[in-house]
């Protein structure tokens, strides 16, 4: 058979793509960071640019073949051991050369165990975080990878996710909820308010996250083509259409909108519209980016009534927001937008959303499973949890020898000229940033 030649224009849009969604993990750094107590801030953003090193050398020796090369129906096998077979030609079923497939797709494995980080601010213990994610991307997202777009078992139930909705966002959110039950909660949660600590630095985050959420959506197309096109208009309207629904939510909650609020409103909305956005209509984003804010929004005031300490709501706005947008392309995705997609319910086969049902299931059920498994070794072996010492004076100058401010206080507060603490920056909940 004739090896299908390269395309220089889609390379040039997938080498773009790829350096796009690496851009989305500092810009998360960033946005967790900012969110973060002053005493946590560095430690927050090195959660995040530790996943760069750590799965990207693991993607390229183990992950990508577990994920992408020919296996059963659970995993694949060990073909692309060390990127054994990656090279210049095309990848089959593409006009992009093989190792640009492998990088694009390795930029989705290190974001994802990044995203956990969110639950687990303030006390877990870096070397344990950092063992974490790498066992959590060879036995929760490459299998899950695999199961989707590599050919395994949901791919052949028929099942569909353009850009990460199971395989990204319900993974690391219904693992950040397992995470944080299973670390506890901080200490001192809920004695003194929560503020983010740098507000400006939430709302780089988001439009960093948002910037790269281009290539990590319109990417996923493959190619520079009307498909691309499709899903980087859904995906700009699914973020706009959560903004406006979540600053009408704060209005109708408190009475005021604010900027956390609305660059939380749009990362929602961007996860929601993942999965969906090569398939569906851009009339039917701005209803899935409304619904998946709605539901982000509720989640986070039920959780704040309970004693879990997930503390940057991950479960709320990533694993709602992805179970919300992957049951929702069941209802909208259309075959006449997209030929390599599916009719959803709304276009004549309710099976589809079955499939995209069992789809969140089955990613529920490995990621929290597995999560669990993880998380018990750790902590039978290295442990989880920083020295509560070390907790309380903040694991910025215990586990890095760093601090983000001068003169920021053992507490993470910003000490006054007297020495007196201008203000209490312990990482809050986006429930209490709501309310509060």
């Amino acid at each position: 058979m004739t090896p299908t030649p390269v395309d220089a224009g889609n390379t040039a849009w997938m080498l773009i793509s790829s350096a796009l969604v690496l851009l989305m993990t500092p810009g998360l750094g960033f946005f967790y960071g900012g969110l973060a107590g002053t005493k946590n801030v560095l430690n927050t953003i090195m959660m995040s640019l530790i996943a760069i090193s750590v799965v990207g050398v693991l993607w390229s020796v183990l992950g990508y073949s577990m994920a992408f090369a020919p296996g059963n129906a659970i995993v694949g096998g060990l073909a692309h051991l060390g990127l054994a077979g990656v090279g210049p030609a095309a990848r089959e079923g593409t006009t992009i050369p093989h190792s640009v497939f492998m990088a694009f797709q390795m930029m989705f494995a290190i974001i994802t165990p990044a995203l956990i980080s969110g639950a687990v601010v303030g006390r877990m213990k870096f070397t344990t975080y950092a063992i974490f994610i790498a066992l959590w991307s060879l036995l929760v997202y490459a299998p899950l990878a695999h199961w989707v777009w590599g050919g395994g078992w949901l791919a052949g139930l028929g099942a569909i996710d353009f850009a990460g909705g199971t395989v990204v966002h319900v993974s690391a959110g219904y693992s950040a909820l397992v995470a944080a039950i299973m670390l506890g909660r901080r200490i001192g949660h809920r004695q003194h308010p929560h503020k983010p600590h740098n507000v400006p630095f939430v709302v780089l985050g988001a439009a960093l996250l948002w910037f790269g959420w281009y290539g990590f959506n319109a990417g996923s197309a493959l190619a520079a083509d009307g498909v691309a096109g499709l899903a980087f208009v859904t995906t700009t309207l699914g973020a706009l259409s959560a903004m406006a629904a979540w600053a009408v939510l704060e209005m109708v909650r408190a009475g005021r909108p604010s900027a956390v609020g609305a660059a939380t409103g749009a990362v929602v909305g961007l996860v929601t519209i993942t999965p969906a956005c090569g398939y569906v209509s851009p009339m039917a984003a701005i209803v899935i980016g409304a619904a998946g804010a709605l539901t982000s929004f509720v989640a986070i005031q039920l959780m704040g009534k309970t004693k879990i300490d997930d503390t940057l709501d991950v479960f709320a706005c990533h694993g709602m927001g992805g179970t919300v947008g992957s049951i929702l392309t069941g209802v909208f995705a259309s075959k006449a937008l997209n030929s390599a997609g599916a009719d959803g319910l709304l276009y004549g086969d309710a099976s589809l959303l079955w499939k995209q049902v069992l789809a969140v299931a089955a990613s529920i059920v490995l990621a929290m499973g597995m999560t669990v498994i993880i998380l018990l070794v750790l902590k039978l072996t290295v442990g989880l949890r920083a020295e509560g010492e070390d907790e309380v004076s903040g694991l910025d100058v215990s586990l890095h020898g760093e601090t983000a401010y001068e003169g920021a206080g053992s507490f993470g507060e910003r000490v006054g000229p007297h020495g007196a603490p201008a203000a209490h920056a312990v990482a809050p909940t986006a429930y209490e940033r709501i309310v509060g």
